[in-house]
């Protein structure tokens, strides 16, 4: 490791010029992806960093990233923060981590502490803030900003999602494969855009099937859940049962694996849309449709450090797939009907009402 080694020594070890290792550096496309291993190599063998003092006098910004997600301790989210932490890292940037809470005044409390910061740019994952309206200086004239997990409201921008319809289209059709016409969709808030578009694939699956939409089998989990009697005892125990679920997200799916259990059924296929921590730990282990939100972090941050370095072409717009991992809780087959009514006369706690998603 050399002491102190500067751009030239990078450059030399690598044989390449000091503005070929500037282009790696700063995350920029005229670099094959040969030359821009060698230099990373050099780089990681010399051990150098870039200096932040010298680059933030030269472009009048910190050299630090903002990241605004709903909240800090949501484990999607807490993945997609380590993976954007590690590519600012390596871009000789440091992050800056914020909760936009609950409302579109805290949200917007935090987008402006973090511009006031002067961060060179901003990764948001939008909650109910309208940006259109808010005339933030972000975007095509402002700070650069990239949306993940949901695009923002009446603002062009780069974003990077998830196929939530396609990733639930699929789960849903699994399960139809397996012989279930009675699948109960699990969700939180469905008003929110990921929310919308997977109820979306829910109908849409039913509907390639030639199965009708039930509301009945629509299952709304809220923050204070677990105040209330089991929410999905209710489409269990209907005269036509449930015999499935597909949940529609992590906390959603947590939920129905602790009613399922405190019920004692095992007889009723899962699938989640989001992996969680125990889900291959159960008996038996959670059928998935899984996002990465690693590589949502990276992609977001790639695509932002071009615009920080100057490229103004339009609104890149990235669709990421999921991953359907069967594990066997998605590959239990229904019983027959007698067996279900049966079931559902045994005395289970009463249901909290459902609400049906909006049209």
């Amino acid at each position: 490791m050399t002491p102190n080694p500067t751009l030239r020594d990078v450059a030399l070890l690598s044989g390449v010029s000091i503005m070929t290792v500037s282009r790696v550096i700063n995350a920029e496309w005229e670099v094959t992806s040969a030359t821009a291993q060698r230099v990373r190599e050099a780089i990681e063998a010399l051990g150098y960093r870039p200096n932040p003092l010298a680059r933030s006098l030269r472009t009048g910004h910190d050299e630090a990233l903002g990241l605004v997600v709903e909240t800090i301790g949501d484990p999607f989210f807490a993945a997609m923060t380590e993976a954007v932490e590690e590519s600012a890292r390596k871009a000789g940037l440091f992050l800056i981590i914020a909760s936009a809470g609950k409302s579109p005044e805290e949200e917007r409390a935090v987008i402006l502490d973090l511009l006031h910061r002067s961060v060179s740019g901003l990764i948001i994952v939008p909650c109910l803030l309208a940006y259109g309206k808010e005339r933030l200086p972000i975007g095509a004239g402002g700070v650069p900003v990239v949306f993940v997990d949901r695009p923002p409201i009446d603002l062009e921008a780069d974003t990077v999602l998830v196929h939530n319809e396609d990733g639930v289209r699929h789960a849903t059709a699994h399960l139809i494969a397996h012989g279930h016409r009675r699948i109960a969709f699990a969700g939180t808030g469905i008003e929110r855009f990921s929310l919308q578009r997977r109820f979306e694939g829910y109908c849409n699956a039913l509907g390639d099937a030639g199965i009708e939409y039930d509301p009945s089998l629509v299952v709304s989990y809220t923050p204070d859940t677990r105040d209330h009697p089991p929410a999905l005892t209710k489409v269990l125990t209907l005269r036509d049962p449930a015999t499935a679920v597909l949940s529609a997200n992590e906390m959603a799916s947590l939920e129905v694996v602790r009613e399922l259990h405190s019920l004692a059924r095992t007889d009723i296929a899962l699938v989640s849309f989001d992996d969680f921590a125990i889900a291959e730990s159960l008996t038996p282990p959670v059928t998935v449709a899984r996002q990465d939100p690693a590589l949502m972090g990276r992609t977001a941050t790639y695509l932002l450090l071009r615009r920080i370095r100057g490229d103004t072409s339009p609104p890149r717009h990235v669709l990421l797939s999921t991953t359907f991992l069967e594990r066997g809780s998605g590959e239990i087959e229904p019983r027959s009907t007698s067996d279900l009514r049966s079931q559902a006369g045994t005395g289970l706690p009463q249901p909290v009402p459902v609400r049906a998603p909006p049209n």
